[in-house]
Order: C-alpha cells, then sequence, then structure tokens
C-alpha cells in the first residue's frame, strides 16, 4: 500500500466495469485516482463517492479521449487537483458503436491511446508507469482469427499496442516503463455479452478452451498489480494465460 499513497493515476474509461473496479481497487491503495469518463457524468461521480466514502481520494473529469484538447484537460486537472501525474492506465477502448465513422477504431484505440500516453509522459517522474490494456484477441489478431464484428477493435487494439511499444526508447529516456495487460473475454463486459449476443455460445466456447474467463473484478485486480509489479519495460501479462491462441 505504501507503494501507492499519495500517487496520482488517470484510468481512462473508469466510470463502469473494469476501469471502474480498478479504480476503487487502487484508491483503496491509497493512490489519488482520476476517473475519466465520456459522457456519463452520474455514473463516473457514483464512483467517486464510492471512493471517497471508502477513505479515498478521487475526481471525476469529462474527456472524449480522441479530442486532444480533452486529452490536455484530462492531464492538466490531474496535476492541478492532487500535485502529481505518477502512473497512466490507458483502458478506454470501443469501436463496435455506430455513428461514430468509419475510422473511429483506430482514433480511439491507436492514435489516442498514444497521444495521451505522450502527454503524460511530460509530466510523469522517473519511475512512472504506463499501463495498455487490452485482449487476447486483439494481441493475438495476427496469428488467431476473431469474430468479424470485432475485427475492427482487434487490429485498432494491435495498431494501438505497436504504436505503444515504438514508444518505449523515448518512454525510457524519461525513466517510465510501459506494460501490456492483456486478457481473454471478460465476464460480464459490454463487449463479450455483444459478441455472444451476435454469436451465441462464443462465451462459453472461450471458456470452455481457455479453462476460465476472468470476471471485471477479478480482471480489475490483475490490472492494479501490474501497476506497480517488478517488471521489465514493454512487458506483456497475459492474464489466465492466453490457450487457444499460443497452444
Amino acid at each position: 500500500m505504501a507503494q501507492l499513497t499519495g500517487k496520482t493515476i488517470i484510468i481512462t474509461g473508469s466510470s463502469r466495469g473494469v476501469g471502474a473496479d480498478t479504480a476503487q481497487i487502487l484508491a483503496a491503495e491509497g493512490a489519488n485516482i482520476v476517473v475519466n469518463y465520456r459522457s456519463k457524468a452520474p455514473r463516473a461521480n457514483k464512483i467517486v463517492k464510492a471512493i471517497e466514502e471508502a477513505g479515498g481520494k478521487a475526481v471525476a473529469v469529462q474527456a472524449d479521449v480522441t479530442k486532444a484538447e480533452d486529452l490536455q484537460t484530462l492531464v492538466n486537472t490531474a496535476v492541478e487537483t492532487f500535485g502529481s501525474l505518477d502512473y497512466l492506465i490507458l483502458n478506454a477502448s470501443g469501436g463496435m458503436e455506430t455513428g461514430m465513422g468509419e475510422d473511429y477504431a483506430m482514433r480511439l484505440n491507436r492514435d489516442a491511446q498514444l497521444n495521451l500516453a505522450r502527454l503524460a509522459a511530460e509530466k510523469m517522474p522517473e519511475g512512472g508507469r504506463i499501463v495498455f490494456v487490452t485482449s487476447h484477441q486483439a494481441h493475438f489478431i495476427r496469428e488467431v482469427e476473431t469474430m468479424d464484428e470485432y475485427q475492427p477493435v482487434a487490429e485498432s487494439k494491435r495498431a494501438g499496442e505497436d504504436a505503444l511499444i515504438a514508444e518505449i526508447p523515448a518512454l525510457s529516456e524519461k525513466g517510465i516503463s510501459l506494460v501490456v495487460v492483456s486478457a481473454d473475454m471478460i465476464e460480464g463486459t459490454v463487449t463479450a455479452t455483444l459478441l455472444n449476443r451476435l454469436h451465441p455460445g462464443a462465451i462459453e466456447q472461450r471458456r470452455e478452451t481457455a479453462g476460465k474467463l476472468y470476471t471485471v473484478n477479478e480482471f480489475a485486480h490483475e490490472i492494479a498489480k501490474m501497476v506497480t509489479a517488478d517488471v521489465e519495460t514493454g512487458h506483456v501479462e497475459l492474464v489466465g494465460g492466453a490457450r487457444g491462441f499460443i497452444d
């Protein structure tokens, strides 16, 4: 707990799901949490309230991560509110939404991730860390096919991962490390539920292959661990292993 006491962490897409649980876990370890949301303020404020009622510190910040000015606001608010920015968890993702433009997946899952990482790195001290959250379906997209509906997401998230990995030399010069955390389908997430609706039995099939699918809270705990885990920069944490992808 002492490792995170007084440290500030931005978690993108943290008003619900994995991001929200990660926020509460890390707040309980003493970190100041910046809860990022795109449009649902009440949901984000509920997470902040839960953190504060448990004795933690948090602030909700509206920011569409695909917009440069919003990214700057997100980073500036973290520093202005808590005095520092020590860690960044790139959790927000998407690309299956309708009406967002054909290039939305790439703008969100690649461009926004890299842009925010660069902005955050300007403020982060030596010893800081950026954690990129992804899926096995995206990480292994060049070796293993995924469902058609998820293809744009998978390809763009892999492109985002590659862009961040290419940024390691610049981050290392600042003493900042990068860690990738990847998991299989997560029980209870919007994406998994949607894919299972489009392909009945998809979750059960992945569960049988993997042996176990993590819940939202279980995966959140794994992400939280990697914030301070003793691993080298560029490390890829394959949560639960990757049966069906590498064997």
